[in-house]
């Protein structure tokens, strides 16, 4: 079991240092404008779901602490990104989505930042396969925190 394990922490230290590596090259790119790469992220999760979303569901789509998140959104809706809604089947929760402004703000910078994201995981040989087997892989581990 030492093996396994040991297999499986070295993956996760590639796993990181993969994902720190690609984000601070996306965040040095000069794309960003009015929004930062973080408030991209939160732009982006509002953006990927079909209906507004709560403070918590959204806090489970970012690298952000909840107080980080809260105070973010504050700036957000102040902006005129993201607007919040009622709940209705709940008066006192908050749903949030993104206003029209907010969108195009994705958009607009989600439009290069994609193309960056295909350069990055694509530059050095990576083949369709070595990628679909990548998105199996995260989705399975990703289903194994999300029934836990």
């Amino acid at each position: 079991m030492v093996g396994r394990a040991r297999l499986a922490n070295d993956a996760w230290e590639s796993l990181l240092r993969v994902h720190a590596t690609f984000m601070k090259s996306f965040a040095a790119e000069p794309i960003w404008g009015d929004v930062s790469l973080k408030e991209y992220d939160v732009l982006y999760a509002l953006a990927k779901e079909d209906a507004p979303l709560r403070l918590t569901d959204l806090h489970r789509r970012v690298l952000l602490s909840q107080p980080a998140l809260s105070r973010m959104v504050d700036r957000l809706v102040a902006r005129g990104l993201v607007e919040r809604c009622e709940e209705p089947r709940d008066r006192r929760a908050v749903r949030l989505t993104l206003t029209a402004s907010g969108r195009d703000a994705q958009r607009a910078v989600g439009r290069t930042h994609a193309q960056d994201v295909a350069a990055a995981m694509t530059a050095t040989g990576v083949t369709d396969a070595d990628l679909e087997e990548l998105k199996r892989i995260t989705r399975a581990l990703l289903r194994t925190k999300e029934t836990s």
